[in-house]
């Protein structure tokens, strides 16, 4: 039984309120201290065997992914840890306890996030309360800027330290937020090689702890196990579809590849087409689309690495995608499409001369962009047919994407990205 002695601060009462609830609900171990120190808003008293606590915050689905891993690394080196806070499937398998799921929160661009602004604001509201009621040791902020920054400087007001996991994309767009950063958090850990550097240059504390791509990314079957399990011909090559991770994603971009798609199958009937269906996306949705475009394509669920790796090319949605299919090696084409608004925001924003993460890890265009009015089926067709063939541009793409395999190593960035959190935890052995 935790007890907490709150009032005064931001909303409170005059006077002190009392309130207890069960805040660990494994036993103690050993002999408990009691622990009393002053917070900003509230004073706290432990009266018993106290657990570290961590709020992690992801809000799409490649943060889970990350955050899974994270939180594994965490467990193995800190048993007795209390995390929850915001992510996916991955990181309620390993414990964390979910305020929210990331399917609630994975907008798409300026216009959708508008759109949702009032839930986005109550998400806000409820994380900012747990701050005083759940108070953490530490937040771990993962990517998604738009909301995790804000959210920073309520744990700054209170005197949590902050750690960010997997840092924004401030050196594209946004580099205004770059004092925002230095000013609210402790730590960055980044996963792309140039990163360090960028917000070192900067005055901020950052450290490259690797990629976790690398080890990630990897078929979990074997070439005939998955055409066996999808029943796709085993002689006859495969085109893979990865059109994203968001509805509104999938929306823009998948009737683009269907129909580059079906100019591919008529001029070469041999070949096979499977679209990995992510998570959270609605797969009745994504089976009418295809049913539309008389493209006979198998939808795969959860097996993205397994369509990346057991095709000859990929058509990839802008995003992790095009750097995890880089790792794996398989030739690819980049499609970005979205909202009039959100792109010409964008253009306004983005300071970078690619859109694939996959080329701006290369600091080259190694693999070919096709963007908003460029995405056009024809154009798409013509690229596709050269990079299906044998020859030379397939060729220089390959060596290519082996050299951004290299430049991303060495693998174990989410036990190198645990050991500098757990380094920031209090020690409760005292």
């Amino acid at each position: 039984m935790r007890t907490v002695l709150s009032g005064g601060g931001r909303g409170g009462s005059a006077g002190f309120r009392k309130r207890y609830y069960t805040a660990n609900r494994r036993p103690c171990q050993g002999n408990s201290r009691p622990l009393i120190f002053l917070a900003p808003t509230a004073l706290y008293c432990y009266t018993s065997c106290y657990m570290a606590r961590i709020m992690i915050i992801a809000g799409e689905v490649s943060g889970d992914l990350h955050g899974g891993q994270l939180v594994a690394e965490l467990r193995a080196r800190v048993p007795e840890l209390d995390i929850y806070g915001i992510g996916g499937d991955r990181m309620a398998a390993r414990g964390v306890d979910l305020v929210h799921h990331v399917r609630d929160l994975s907008f798409m661009g300026v216009a959708e996030v508008l759109l949702h602004l009032p839930f986005i604001r109550s998400v806000m509201r409820g994380l900012t309360a747990l701050l005083d009621t759940r108070r953490p040791d530490l937040v771990v902020l993962i990517d998604y800027p738009g909301f995790n920054l804000r959210f920073a400087r309520q744990a700054k007001r209170r005197g949590i330290p902050v750690v960010y996991y997997v840092s924004p994309q401030v050196w594209a767009w946004g580099r205004g937020r770059v004092r925002k950063i230095r000013r609210l958090v402790a730590r960055m850990l980044v996963i792309l090689p140039f990163e360090q550097q960028f917000y070192r240059d900067r005055g901020i504390p950052a450290l490259y702890v690797g990629n976790p791509l690398i080890e990630l990314a990897a078929p979990s079957l074997s070439p005939d196990a998955f055409r066996a399990g999808m029943g796709l011909d085993a002689t006859r090559p495969l085109v893979g579809l990865l059109p994203g991770s968001r509805g509104q994603e999938v929306e823009a971009i998948l009737p683009v590849m269907l129909a580059t798609c079906r100019m591919l199958r008529e001029q070469e009937p041999s070949l096979q087409f499977v679209l990995a269906l992510a998570p959270h996306i609605d797969r009745e949705r994504v089976a009418s689309l295809v049913a539309d475009s008389g493209l006979d394509a198998v939808l795969a669920e959860s097996l993205p690495y397994d369509v990346m790796a057991h095709s000859r090319l990929a058509l990839v949605a802008s995003g992790t995608a095009t750097l995890e299919t880089g790792i794996i090696g398989t030739p690819m084409i980049v499609i970005y499409k979205t909202s009039a608004l959100t792109y010409w925001l964008g253009r306004l924003l983005v300071r970078v001369p690619y859109i694939g993460l996959v080329n701006l890890v290369a600091g080259k265009q190694v693999v070919p962009e096709f963007v908003q009015g460029d995405a056009r089926p024809g154009a798409i067709f013509l690229m596709a047919r050269l990079l299906l063939a044998d020859g030379g541009p397939r060729s220089a793409m390959m060596e290519g994407l082996a050299a951004i395999r290299a430049r991303l190593a060495p693998a174990g960035a989410a036990a190198r990205a645990a050991a500098e959190i757990a380094q920031l935890l209090p020690d409760r052995s005292a």
